[in-house]
């Protein structure tokens, strides 16, 4: 058989928001296809109109390119196997749903909602299959004149898929291997519904996947019990010999225990579960995102590729690039990966000390500009940060860190004062003051050994009068090497407030 070009699609509905889950099947897709040359497809599978959010689609191409997952073929970007969109694909649909009745692989069923009940109520375990399908109101029950005038006088009907009994269907999946399942377990499936004149999952995923020549596809694991379905509808079609590979990718799991990964773990543990930040429109509750957090994209995907999946070595930190050479899913795991989402903040850091100090500024700004701060350099901003960046985990870390670089104190810490300020301070501060003014060169080197020599000629503690230097510039007790923060801020800001450290902290009690 000739090798197939890689084709990948990732299928979300726009229902709500994109769930971390989601986001994973779209990287791995994406790896996937990236590693072998292929295509990535984006398919926006809207057939449930009642469950339609408004801004869900938009907000997943946004999601999808913040993390830098590209797109080949989609709603946006187009492509030859268009629509991407199913609810455009409805007369695609009834053509193939007519194959499947003319073929007798399918038949109509006008049995209502109370008479399904009703059989289940008689019938305990009912399923809708060949032993009971005879018994129901269905076209294999009734004559074709029958049907004929029900269709005619607008019932409401639907189309099920035949599936007959005791017939082993065989899954091959990449990662669990060959997966073997009786037919009889199986329901004789709806694959269409004439009361809103659309396919369901099931169909329309097989035709627009065989439609889109899509050569493996990539998913959750809660789909692996309807692949067998899938697997019996590409044969009803004649299609076997083009039917995809099949991924069923492990499942995300709470941090803590078994279960999946829900937004309720994140909103008890601190942590989103989503790509963006997501304003519901019908209840008004917003939901956190991981980059209005202050993740770096590129640290979420890092974290969520190897939830799941590891590059056959010790590697932890990648980038896309590396990722994407690295990936095959001969190192996926078939069982659940716990959602360690210490662990993505462990990423974040790492990435924020390997991020080019003028981006990490032009990501900073809009913090500056949320605190109404303005009239600083970028430059500026780049070098503050550089210097505190190592004690960050997350961009909006780096203000609590970098603060004073931009701020003046407007208090002083308690226990820096009591320890670092004593009776005899304010006069070495003054003595201090006339020392900084004289210099002409305040890099860090040479305002450094001026200090140090005059602190050592006068006889001073060096401890006590650096920490008291720093409590005063910086407002406590913290911060990076003194004489950085010296080289970078204004002299006379520096002298500002010594000054007004010297005025308002008050004289230690004796």
């Amino acid at each position: 058989m000739m090798e197939r070009k890689v084709r990948v699609r990732f299928a979300p509905s726009p229902t709500g928001p994109l769930h971390i889950g989601g986001v994973r099947t779209a990287l791995y897709n994406y790896l996937f296809a990236r590693a072998n040359g292929g295509d990535m497809i984006l398919r926006i599978e809207d057939t449930d109109s009642r469950r339609f959010v408004p801004g869900a689609e938009e907000y997943i191409n946004e999601s999808l390119a913040w993390l830098g997952i590209g797109i080949d073929e989609g709603v946006r970007e187009g492509g030859e196997f268009g629509p991407y969109k199913q609810s455009q694909r409805r007369d695609i649909y009834r053509e193939y749903v007519k194959i499947l009745l003319d073929s007798g692989k399918a038949y109509i069923a006008f049995d209502t909602p109370e008479e399904l009940e009703a059989a289940r109520t008689a019938t305990p375990n009912f399923q809708y299959d060949a032993s009971t399908r005879g018994s129901m109101r269905n076209s294999l029950t009734m004559s074709d004149e029958e049907v004929k005038a029900l269709i005619d006088g607008g019932t409401q009907y639907v189309v099920r898929f035949r599936i007959e009994p005791d017939r082993e269907v065989r899954v091959n999946d990449l990662i669990r291997g060959e997966v073997i399942v009786n037919s009889s377990i199986l329901d004789d499936k709806v694959l269409y519904k004439s009361a809103d004149d659309l396919p369901t999952y099931h169909l329309a995923n097989i035709v627009d996947d065989h439609l889109m020549e899509v050569s493996h596809v990539i998913r959750g694991e809660e789909w692996l019990p309807s692949a067998p379905l899938h697997v019996l509808l590409y044969e009803a079609f004649g299609w076997s010999d083009t039917m995809p590979r099949f991924v069923h990718l492990p499942l995300l799991l709470k941090p803590v225990g078994n279960g999946k990964l829900s937004k309720r773990d994140g909103d008890k543990l601190g942590f989103p579960v989503f790509p963006l930040e997501w304003h519901d429109p019908n209840s008004g509750e917003i939901s956190s995102g991981y980059r209005e957090k202050g993740y770096l994209p590129e640290a979420v995907v890092n974290f969520l590729a190897l939830l799941g999946w590891n590059p056959g070595d010790d590697s932890e930190l990648m980038d896309m690039d590396e990722l994407v050479r690295k990936f095959s899913f001969d190192h996926c795991s078939k069982a659940g990966a716990k959602f360690d989402y210490q662990k993505g903040i462990w990423f974040n850091h790492e990435y924020l000390m390997k991020k080019d100090n003028d981006e990490l500024a032009a990501l900073f700004m809009p913090v500056l500009a949320e605190k109404g701060i303005s009239g600083f350099s970028s430059d500026y901003v780049a070098k503050a940060l550089g210097m505190v960046k190592g004690r960050a985990n997350l961009i909006p870390d780096l203000w609590s860190q970098a603060d004073f670089f931009f701020v003046a104190p407007v208090s002083y810490a308690e226990k820096d004062v009591r320890k670092r300020w004593s009776a005899d301070t304010p006069r070495i501060m003054d003595e201090l003051i006339v020392i900084l003014e004289g210099i002409e060169d305040m890099t860090s080197a040479n305002a450094e050994k001026i200090v140090l020599d005059w602190i050592s000629e006068k006889g001073y503690h060096l401890g006590n009068v650096m920490n008291a230097f720093r409590l005063a510039v910086v407002g406590a007790c913290r911060g990076p090497h003194m004489f950085d923060i010296t080289e970078l801020m204004p002299k006379n800001e520096v002298i500002d407030r010594i000054r007004k450290a010297i005025e308002t902290i008050p004289a230690p009690e004796k």
